[in-house]
């Protein structure tokens, strides 16, 4: 093509920069790194160009810039065709971990096939695993600023280990297996500290096996949910942390029946159960009139009046200690179901 351009000046054809970006697909697809590729293709300019160019072509301007025109032209070629092998590669990849992740959180996938693809992607599923999710207002998302950097760090910080950072559900989700628990609280560092506003962490337990992945999985995302819904302080909860309320909530008629028969008289009162029950709560939660009062800000003699309102309401009184139990676990099924925002479901 060289000796071409040295006789007539011309520019590289259609046909010659194509066979150009053909041969820098061949070679991305082969493994060449592209600074070797480069380097072939200019020291084969400067060696064409010793070997054709006499000293008449030598002083002749115009064939000096239509030879290394020719080869920059080549090189931009080489190199448009060696990216566009290396996108498609990274599509075929993304797409491969995203089939991979969907499987991997589904219950119907092959569980041998599954173990199988794992490796490939740093996971020996033979082992157990904790996940680790965050949750935050504003979705997580494989090319959001919080969602690069977290990853960034941890591939960083783990290198030497088998660690996943994904997305999933709008949420980001770290994967590691139970014999590098630092890696959970390293992600939940780094995401309290570099992700969204109101983000929250929950852990998993530690559960081997590819169905271990996803009971870890459903532990974190329910810890969050139960955190929000129990007003818990703590950024970072653990499902070890709310195993009696994973309990309440297993049989929700029983539960609902409890919240129904204690708590409910209290609708039969001027401002409805909310603000009786919300006093209830306090009071549980800080274990004393004037921490529920600060908390509420209220004064400790309306808090004393809503105690006993509640008391003659129900029968029930939060500072008998042998009703306070049943009061208490009323409530706390209240939280966990969100009443009396929201009605109780049907009994039987």
């Amino acid at each position: 093509m060289l000796a071409a351009v040295l006789s007539s000046g011309r520019r590289l054809t259609g046909d010659e920069l194509a066979s150009r970006r053909e041969a820098g697909r061949q070679a991305a697809e082969r493994g060449v790194a592209l600074r070797s590729l480069l380097d072939l293709y200019l020291g084969s300019t400067r060696m064409v160009w010793g070997e054709l160019a006499t000293p008449g072509i030598a002083a002749a301007t115009v064939l000096v810039e239509a030879c290394f025109q020719a080869a920059s032209d080549a090189v931009v070629a080489l190199a448009e065709g060696y990216d566009t092998a290396h996108h498609i590669a990274l599509r075929q990849e993304e797409a491969g971990r995203r089939e991979f992740i969907d499987d991997l959180f589904s219950e119907r996938s092959d569980l041998g096939r599954l173990a199988e693809r794992a490796q490939r992607f740093g996971l020996r599923l033979a082992e157990a695993h904790i996940v680790t999710v965050a949750k935050a207002d504003e979705p997580f998302g494989e090319a959001t600023p919080a969602s690069r950097t977290v990853s960034a760090t941890m591939t960083s910080r783990f290198r030497e280990h088998d660690l996943l950072i994904i997305t999933k559900d709008e949420r980001l989700v770290c994967i590691a297996p139970s014999s590098l628990p630092e890696a959970s609280t390293e992600f939940a560092q780094q995401v309290t500290s570099t992700g969204p506003r109101n983000c929250r962490v929950g852990v998993g337990r530690a559960h081997r096996g590819p169905r271990g992945v996803l009971r870890s999985f459903g532990e974190a995302c329910r810890s969050i949910d139960l955190a929000e819904r129990l007003r818990h302080a703590d950024r970072v909860v653990e499902a070890t942390d709310f195993l009696v309320f994973e309990v309440l909530l297993r049989d929700r008629a029983a539960m609902s029946d409890l919240i129904a028969t204690v708590l409910g008289p209290l609708h039969n009162t001027r401002g409805g159960a909310a603000p009786l029950v919300e006093t209830l709560d306090a009071y549980f939660s800080h274990g004393t009139v004037p921490g529920a009062a600060r908390a509420l800000h209220l004064s400790a003699r309306a808090v004393v009046y809503r105690l006993e309102r509640v008391s003659k309401l129900t029968g029930y009184s939060a500072t008998d200690p042998g009703q306070r139990f049943t009061l208490e676990a009323a409530v706390l099924g209240a939280r966990l179901l969100d009443w009396p925002a929201h009605p109780l479901a049907p009994s039987g």
